[in-house]
């Protein structure tokens, strides 16, 4: 990796992994070495808004540093939440005993496009009695109501109030337990219920909830607080309110979306990448998936290796909640399997716009087709839903460079593997997206061999 520069020092390593928004990439090798998973993004973030909800000092370990940390570490110190860095790297120290409330302007300033600022609710309501949410962001994939999120703080008695600035919430009588039942399992709104019912007054059954293993982590994590909460059949979940919870010490799940990421990396550059730090049970769905379609896979105690078994072979792929195989995995699997002998179908379920980052691929010399209202298939398992679609896709086709824009987090890391795969120089543009989620992103391609420039 060569940097250009404008200036004749040059910044540190970290600022390079800060600064660079454009990627100059030259592909068409494979991607070899090892590289290290942190903890899940969906749960660090996650965990951090939890600490707000102790009377002493949290600790969580295994921190990934990416931007949506820095997100979530700046609201809680603007929320007066004293956030150090412990001296094993990626540990977080958090006191909350100085939180007080913030403004409208002062949470819109630090969140930037994350919706992070949504799940400070409940715990804010506790703590303060009342919370300010603004205009939320994200990553522009579709659809994304609060809808789920605001009946569930209605349901426990909360005053929902919106104006030209965006939402103020207030518990004038306290928060009580509730019943809720989600339409569709929600990870935001499971996560969101959780904050909120382990203080309220009385016990909360939440049906049809999220079970994702970052979900799992949460709970392990309020748990460790002294929240009473029980995971029960059929996505239900019980909690029973109480009156003081304390600070945690906590490791996070690593990433499993990350791990799977670098795997399809291997498969569509016709790499070899060991993953340290993934694990198998966490990833059981995206492997069966990942062998089918031609990859081979060694399970190790610190992590798994990854690498094509022979020729790629085309699969049909339904999106689902947890267990089903993730909509962040379908993504770069696509890159893949633009390389694959044959028509491969993947029907994404959760998310009703998330192949526009498929316009890239298609420009680079693809052959991707997708179906704004899905398709329908014999043997579908995942119920269909109005807002489906489906991409086909048929290969092998030789992948060129080109000059890309990137569009969101997992689409963006896609478009940056495509151009690793493709033949000739790309330009990709607007990368700063990725690392939302990526930590470390330009260190690691260049432990496994990336040829490419950072302009900025």
């Amino acid at each position: 990796m060569k940097t250009l520069l404008n200036s004749s020092t040059g910044p540190s390593p970290a600022a390079n992994e800060a600064s660079g928004e454009t990627l100059a990439i030259r592909g068409g090798q494979p991607l070899s070495g090892r590289v290290e998973v942190k903890g899940a993004k969906n749960l660090a973030t996650k965990a951090m808004v939890a600490a707000l909800l102790g009377e002493t000092t949290s600790t969580l370990r295994d921190v990934p540093g990416i931007s949506d940390v820095g997100v979530v570490r700046s609201l809680l110190e603007v929320h007066g939440v004293r956030v150090v860095d412990g001296e094993e790297e990626g540990t977080l120290h958090l006191d909350p005993s100085g939180a007080v409330s913030a403004h409208f302007e002062e949470i819109d300033a630090h969140a930037g496009a994350s919706r992070i600022p949504i799940l400070f609710c409940g715990p804010l309501l506790h703590l303060l009695g009342q919370a300010y949410i603004p205009d939320l962001g994200g990553c522009r994939i579709g659809d994304r109501p609060i809808n789920f999120h605001m009946d569930a703080l209605r349901a426990f008695g909360a005053v929902v109030e919106k104006s030209y600035e965006g939402i103020r919430i207030t518990a004038p009588d306290g928060l009580h337990g509730a019943s809720i039942e989600f339409p569709y399992p929600s990870v935001g709104a499971t996560e969101q219920v959780l904050l909120t019912a382990v203080r309220a007054t009385g016990t909360t059954e939440l049906r049809n909830a999220a079970i994702e293993p970052e979900i799992m982590d949460l709970i392990a994590v309020l748990q460790k607080m002294g929240a009473i909460i029980s995971v029960e059949p059929n996505r239900t979940i019980v909690i029973e309110g109480v009156s003081k919870l304390w600070g945690y010490d906590h490791r996070c799940i690593f990433d499993r979306n990350e791990a799977a990421s670098w795997a399809c990396a291997a498969l569509a550059t016709d790499g070899d990448i060991f993953v340290g730090g993934a694990r198998q049970q966490e990833m059981l769905t995206f492997l069966n998936v990942f062998r089918k379609v031609g990859g081979w896979f060694d399970v190790h105690e610190d992590g798994i290796q990854f690498r094509r078994a022979g020729a790629l072979k085309p699969v049909v792929v339904e999106t689902d909640v947890h267990p089903g195989f993730m909509t962040d995995w379908q993504q770069p699997l696509i890159v893949a399997l633009t390389q694959a002998h044959g028509e491969s179908v993947v029907h994404e379920t959760v998310y009703e716009n998330r192949f526009g980052f498929t316009q890239a691929l298609v420009k680079m010399g693809a052959d991707i087709v997708v179906h704004p209202t899905g398709i329908d298939a014999p043997g579908r398992r995942v119920p269909r839903r109005a807002l489906e679609q489906a991409a086909v896709i048929n290969g092998p086709t030789p992948l060129g460079g080109a000059d890309i824009i990137v569009p969101d987090l997992r689409g963006g890391y896609s478009h940056v593997i495509a151009a690793l795969t493709a033949e000739g120089e790309s330009t990709v543009r607007n990368v700063g997206i990725i690392r939302r989620g990526y930590e470390k992103l330009f260190t690691k391609l260049t432990t496994l061999g990336a040829d490419f420039d950072v302009i900025g």
